[in-house]
């Protein structure tokens, strides 16, 4: 059979699959499958996803393969990889030991006691936490906290907006195992979350913290690595000041932004040579100096040394962990750049390159200063033999270019996720790769941060006062993130307790004894990603608050199915040729603004289509299963309702227009309704004892021929409405507080809501409206 197309859709009894286009069946074909396939109609079975609660339907056991594929690809995406992930751990060594050591060096062994806490804190949380753990935590090849919560959203039903439905279970990518019998400790956890509002909220609150603080990296990023590596000049002249430096690194930091337009695909194949060849340079040097200087400092490997460090040392000490911790910053873009590559990948790089190269880099820089405390200020430069001094200042400004790629990319994936549960306004998502998905700019942001960059590095010009403020952030988010796997772990994975204590008490401890130390720098520039972060905070929450106000405010005023008959039959004599489709998000009905439409025009197109977007708690979901239809009865009506479905990672602006796409997937539906009912008919037929049942099968012939020309006449209906003209009528909501709403909600919704609403992208070009058939209509909303 040619010509078939896989299409979801739902059909008149209640049933919901996924099932093939039938344009090329002949009529004789049709009624041989009907007698001859009877298990094969049972599998197409389904629930009616625009009507039933998904509370009734249980998710199927599903693992995604989100690791495999194909070594020749993998190595592809590893060396890439490199490029873009690794470039801001892997210029930590230009600023670790001078961050650490901010006082000098006061005895010698501290040197071995830093150099223990930087190795067993690389091993412990990029190495066993983030390789080996937390990237398995992927949403569909997906990372990033976000993606965590949207796991857990998916599992339990903690999302804040009603649109849940029984089909979003039966989607590919939102499948996952349900709890095991033998573990009741997930399902307890599972209904304290589920039955507790509070739960909701503070787990909603906590992405958007996290959310805020990664993008708060993507803006100290740059900004620390770039002056770090420009600064390094000084070492070659005394006429370059400090202003100077500064300029330079503003200078290459606006020339970084303005190349994000080119995409991850191509910024990575351009940077991975030479974040390749800055990991062999630092290894080499550390090779030199280990060799040259004291050997020796391979003692640092026994965790004795950093007990004694604190013993010397006490609260100074512990003071200097937020040095430390700097050499693990940009650890989180492993996991919020996955959906940029894949899992294997990041693991295959991270073990082979970027782990040796970074221990054996800080050896040599410890083996160096046991013979030059003096000069720890200026460690990395200092260390550097004379004849490579100049390639390796080359190379570490280009490697510190490509330090800021990693959290710029990380944050553009972040935003995108966070769209999809109306957690932050409106933004155009340019997809940037054909070949892999994932691989996103987002033009606004891009600019924004670039201004927010230009500001900090002007604001606070030395990598000290950036540092303290960096650490914050840095050890927020993995904090936030641990806390999210700990729900990972018990409720989806069901991991034995013991293990999870383990994490707990292991990672966990190590992770709040740097946050309390990145905390105690608040007022020395720690404040800033913590400023940053509350007011991206409120930009979120404020639009997330609002966009659920709206949603709930549809759903108590939506046009019930037998207002809609009687609205479409009193202007049955009024209708015009063509076909309007009506955007909402609504899922659940009809939006209040198609009566608000009718009461104005009272004449309606000769096909309507209410289309609903919503987006799943899932990264992506197959074209083939993106589009629900549901026929409103009578058929004469020609009024049809869609639930067009999208990942939070899903590019909605596609090759294919919007428009065609949805009237061919409504010409399947039409054909594929006609087959269930036929179906449905026969199975009714066949319970009941004929007589004559010669006589039958020619009246059953007579009536499957008729029913097949009038499913045909829907089919060229919807054609020549289609080539009558489209006409595309979107809600144009003008929000305001209700009477007697209290001052911080008037200042939520008539002031905060109101500016972002005006000064963000509109519908019609976040889903590509022709904006010569786009027709808004006009409604206030009270909330």
């Amino acid at each position: 059979m040619s010509g078939v197309t896989p299409v979801a859709h739902a059909s008149p009894n209640g049933a919901e699959t996924t099932t093939a286009s039938t344009e090329a069946i002949s009529q004789n074909e049709i009624p041989q499958q009907l007698k001859g396939k009877k298990l094969s109609w049972q599998k197409l079975r389904r629930y009616d996803s625009l009507d039933m609660e998904s509370a009734k339907v249980r998710a199927h056991a599903h693992h995604s393969s989100t690791t495999g594929g194909a070594w020749s690809v993998i190595l592809q995406l590893a060396f890439q990889s490199i490029g873009v992930v690794y470039g801001d751990i892997g210029t930590s060594p230009l600023y670790v030991f001078s961050s650490t050591f901010t006082g000098g060096i006061k005895h010698d062994d501290d040197i071995l006691g830093v150099l223990s806490l930087i190795i067993y804190t690389l091993t412990l949380i990029p190495l066993v936490k983030y390789v080996f753990i937390v990237l398995r935590a992927n949403d569909n090849g997906d990372g990033g906290t976000f993606a965590m919560y949207s796991l857990i959203c998916r599992y339990a039903k903690v999302g804040l907006i009603p649109s849940q439905e029984a089909s979003d279970q039966d989607v590919s990518t939102f499948r996952l195992e349900l709890p095991n019998n033998r573990t009741k400790r997930a399902s307890m956890l599972k209904s304290k979350l589920e039955n507790s509002n509070f739960a909701k909220f503070f787990l909603l609150f906590a992405t958007m913290l996290g959310t805020s603080m990664v993008i708060g990296d993507g803006v100290l990023t740059p900004c620390i690595s770039v002056l770090s590596a420009v600064g390094g000049i000084k070492e070659a002249t005394t006429s370059m000041t400090e202003g100077k430096i500064v300029w330079i690194s503003v200078a290459i930091l606006i020339a970084l932004f303005m190349f994000q337009r080119l995409g991850t695909d191509k910024v990575g194949y351009s940077f991975a040579p030479i974040i390749c060849l800055w990991f062999t340079f630092i290894a080499g040097i550390g090779v030199y100096n280990f060799v040259k200087y004291d050997p020796a400092v391979v003692k640092a490997i026994n965790p004795k040394y950093i007990v004694d460090y604190f013993r010397r040392n006490k609260k100074e000490a512990w003071i200097s962990l937020g040095g430390v911790v700097l050499a693990i910053t940009g650890t989180e873009a492993m996991f919020a750049d996955v959906g940029h590559f894949s899992v294997r990948s990041i693991q295959l790089s991270m073990c082979s390159l970027t782990y040796p190269a970074l221990v054996l880099a800080y050896t040599g820089q410890a083996s160096f200063l046991r013979k030059h405390t003096d000069l720890v200020s200026d460690t990395f430069y200092k260390s550097i033999p004379g004849p490579i001094y100049w390639p390796m200042f080359v190379v570490a400004v280009a490697a510190a270019i490509i330090a800021s790629q990693a959290m710029i990319s990380g944050t553009f994936s972040i935003i995108q996720q966070s769209l999809s549960l109306g957690c932050f306004p409106r933004v155009k998502v340019v997809h940037t790769s054909a070949k892999y998905e994932g691989q996103v700019f987002i033009p606004e942001v891009n600019y924004l941060l670039m201004l927010a960059c230009v500001a900090v590095t002007i604001g606070f010009r030395t990598t000290e006062k950036i540092g303290n403020a960096y650490g914050i952030a840095v050890v927020f988010v993995m904090t936030l993130t641990s806390s999210f796997l700990v729900l990972i772990m018990i409720m989806i994975w069901k991991t034995n307790i013991l293990l999870v204590i383990l994490y707990i008490v292991v990672i966990g401890s190590v992770e709040i004894v740097y946050l309390s130390s990145v905390l105690y720098k608040f007022d020395q520039g720690g404040y800033l990603p913590l400023g940053f972060a509350m007011l991206l905070m409120f930009i979120m929450f404020v639009w997330n608050h609002v966009y659920r106000r709206k949603y709930h405010f549809e759903l108590d005023n939506k046009v019930s199915p037998d207002s809609l008959k009687e609205i479409v039959a009193n202007t049955h004599s009024n209708r015009m040729p063509g076909l309007a489709v009506f955007y909402s998000e609504l899922v659940h009905g009809i939006p209040p603004i198609f009566n608000h439409y009718v009461a104005n025009v009272p004449a309606l197109h000769s096909v309507l289509i209410f289309v609903s977007i919503k987006s799943l708690p899932i990264s992506k979901v197959p074209v083939e299963e993106r589009f629900l239809f549901r026929r409103v009865r009578p058929n004469d009506l020609h009024v049809y309702r869609c639930v067009v479905r999208y990942g939070y990672t899903d590019v909605r602006n596609e090759e294919e227009p919007f428009e065609r796409l949805l009237i061919e997937r409504l010409k399947e539906f039409i054909r594929e309704d006609f087959m269930f009912t036929a179906r449905d008919n026969e199975e009714e037929e066949e319970e009941a004892v004929l007589e004559d049942d010669a006589g039958h099968e020619n009246a059953k012939q007579l009536e499957y021929v008729k029913k097949q020309e009038e499913t045909e006449r829907d089919v060229q209906l919807v054609d020549k409405a289609w080539r009558g003209g489209v006409v595309h009528l979107v809600g144009e909501h003008e929000v305001v507080a209700g009477k007697g709403a209290g001052i911080w909600k008037r200042i939520a919704i008539d002031y905060a809501y109101n500016f972002l609403k005006r000064n963000v992208r509109q519908s019609n070009k976040v889903f590509d409206i022709p904006h010569k058939r786009m027709l808004k209509v006009g409604m206030t909303y009270e909330l």
